[in-house]
């Protein structure tokens, strides 16, 4: 029963970490680095290219799984195939269209951003990127939230929000170790959500994911000695965006309540609550919403007096308290679960409350 989730997060947390090793030989001698200066925190250069390896090690498995699926469907499939998956075999092999189209999609994002970490694109570019993936995803492969909207507004919906959490993650890169490592607790909480829902597909998806962050975290935590940059901040806030929408949240048929379409903002809170207070902060100092600094929400807790390695593990421990509740949220009754929405709403305005708080 267990032998396919840990292999979903093992071979990934294996194949990242010979990756990133890989890479990050490669990047230190090519000179692939990202240099102190401006508002970045590093004293020294730090080698680039990590989202190249989240990117093998998160799209890699979750291609080739799906074709040996569908290489394999049959009426006897051969007997090293695992027992549990058989019985999903035709339903994984059906997928192997979807995958491909979000394979490429992220794809596309993982060329324009290491292109981005070279040399600067600029918002522009990378924003047109970002409609484009969104748009396709939505119109063409049909992921899309809320689908008993009217079809144009359940696209515009999805639209916005793919493009808003991918910009989060990119706006959370911003402290060793933070975006990965919150991407991580979020992807787990999706993982075990969709499990309980009778999922097989996305929750092995979303545990290749958090084996791929994990591996990729011991050499991204502070001190680290390589960053994923933009090539691997937007494919990941793509990707948990795509999970957010494939996970079943709310089902009559298996008890899953109306409210449980609210889990993921409640699972991704503190990254949400990090973009919207940056871009407030900007625009009241009359700077571009889009312009790079340092007044994000780990900013502004190490100018409070936090180490960057405290600040980021506080950010984890804020993530895992509003996300955690979201587990058992598709499953309680209104009255539970208003209490667990307010419960984050807690925490977020708590948050809040003591970043704001004027020092004696």
């Amino acid at each position: 029963m267990y032998s396919l989730p840990l292999i979903a997060l093992l071979c990934p947390f294996a194949l990242c970490v010979v990756v990133t090793l890989i890479v990050r030989k490669w990047a230190r001698k090519t000179g692939f680095v990202d240099r102190p200066g401006g508002h970045k925190g590093h004293d020294a250069p730090v080698a680039l290219g990590g989202g190249i390896a989240l990117a093998v090690a998160i799209c890699g498995p979750i291609l080739l799984g799906t074709l040996v699926a569908w290489m394999v469907q049959g009426d006897a499939p051969p007997a090293w195939f695992p027992a549990l998956l058989r019985p999903h075999l035709s339903g994984i092999a059906s997928k192997l269209p979807v995958v491909l189209a979000l394979m490429g999609c992220a794809g596309l994002l993982f060329v324009v951003g290491l292109v981005d970490d070279r040399r600067p694109l600029g918002p522009g570019p990378k924003f047109v990127a970002q409609f484009a993936v969104a748009i396709f995803t939505a119109w063409f492969i049909g992921i899309r939230v809320v689908e008993a909207l009217p079809p144009v507004v359940s696209i515009a919906a999805t639209v916005l929000w793919i493009v808003l959490i991918t910009n989060a993650f990119n706006f959370l890169d911003n402290m060793d170790g933070l975006s990965v490592g919150v991407a991580a607790i979020a992807a787990a909480i999706f993982a075990v959500t969709s499990f309980r829902a009778g999922q097989v597909f996305v929750p092995v998806m979303a545990l290749v994911m958090v084996g791929s962050l994990g591996g990729f975290l011991l050499f991204n935590f502070s001190p680290a000695s390589i960053f994923m940059g933009d090539a691997g901040s937007l494919v990941i806030g793509y990707l948990l965006s795509v999970l957010t929408i494939l996970t079943t949240f709310y089902d009559p048929a298996q008890d899953l309540r109306p409210l449980g379409i609210v889990v993921p903002l409640v699972v991704l809170a503190v990254p949400l609550y990090d973009v919207i207070s940056v871009v407030i902060h900007r625009l009241h100092a009359g700077d571009s919403p889009l312009r790079g600094d340092r007044r994000h929400f780990s900013h502004r807790l190490v100018q409070r007096g936090m180490t960057p390695r405290g600040a980021v593990l506080t950010i984890y421990l804020a993530t895992a308290a509003t996300g955690l509740p979201a587990i058992v949220l598709p499953r309680v009754d209104w009255a539970n679960a208003v209490l667990l929405l307010v419960q984050c709403l807690c925490v977020v305005v708590m948050i809040a409350v003591l970043e704001h708080a004027k020092p004696d």
